[in-house]
């Protein structure tokens, strides 16, 4: 693996045979508003240098990404990189597979067991997080949860991200601890809300204890793209793979 030194490795125990790595802004060939490693192929750029992105990341990271095709549901599936599923999330026990989500201010969660046997990634938006779409992927890892690490990637922080009181409510309706994770927003009638400690609240009720990230926030923080910042953006990605 040779990643770009502006690209994050997760600060988590995973086993010395996992892998895993977030992209930035930095590198690629797309032009304004995409500069520069846009690696999503919906958002309006040039396919050639979404093409070239990809390229480029397979290059120097020596995986093959399962992409899909994210539409805000709870669906898991197997990680396939020869096809585009729709789903948001995919996980594998095939070395040099990466399960890959793209984001730019929805939580993107990477999973892995202790014994480093199959991966998992997950892409959190609200609707999929109230979803169900962590305990989903979780399930479809087929190992007790108590041997499951998470590492929760860069997201919108809590101090950017304005939600309506149905949001609040979806979570609440499941959860009543999540109130913690809203307050009440300047505006009358709005919530500032916490995607990293609602991911939290949801991934302890299922039995996950080793949860590690968080803290990032998209909107602010100008490696990212973020889609409240700029409608008009690129996304960067989460992978997650093994290796023999």
């Amino acid at each position: 693996m040779n990643p770009s030194s502006d690209w994050l490795l997760p600060d988590w125990p995973a086993p010395a045979h996992v892998r895993a790595c977030v992209t930035t802004r930095v590198g690629g060939v797309s032009l304004p508003p995409f500069d520069g490693l846009n690696l999503g192929d919906h958002v309006e750029d040039d396919p050639q240098a979404v093409a070239d992105n990809r390229c480029l990341l397979v290059e120097r990271l020596g995986c093959q990404p399962a992409w899909l095709k994210q539409v805000h549901c709870p669906d898991v599936v197997e990680a396939a990189p020869a096809q585009v599923v729709t789903a948001d999330a995919s996980w594998t026990a095939t070395s040099g597979t990466a399960c890959a989500v793209l984001t730019a201010d929805c939580l993107p969660a990477l999973f892995c067991d202790r014994a480093g046997t199959r991966v998992a990634a997950a892409h959190a938006g609200w609707r999929g997080l109230a979803a169900g779409v962590l305990e989903n992927t979780l399930a479809a890892m087929a190992v007790p949860a108590s041997e499951v690490l998470v590492w929760l990637g860069p997201a919108i922080g809590p101090q950017s991200f304005e939600v309506g009181p149905e949001v609040r409510e979806a979570f609440l309706a499941v959860h009543p601890q999540a109130d913690s994770a809203f307050r009440p927003s300047t505006n009358p009638g709005k919530f500032m809300a916490d995607i990293y400690g609602l991911a939290r609240i949801r991934l302890a009720a299922a039995g996950v204890t080793a949860v590690y990230g968080g803290g990032l926030d998209t909107f602010t923080d100008p490696r990212f793209f973020s889609y409240r910042r700029a409608a008009r953006t690129g996304r960067f990605a989460s992978l997650v793979w093994l290796v023999d």
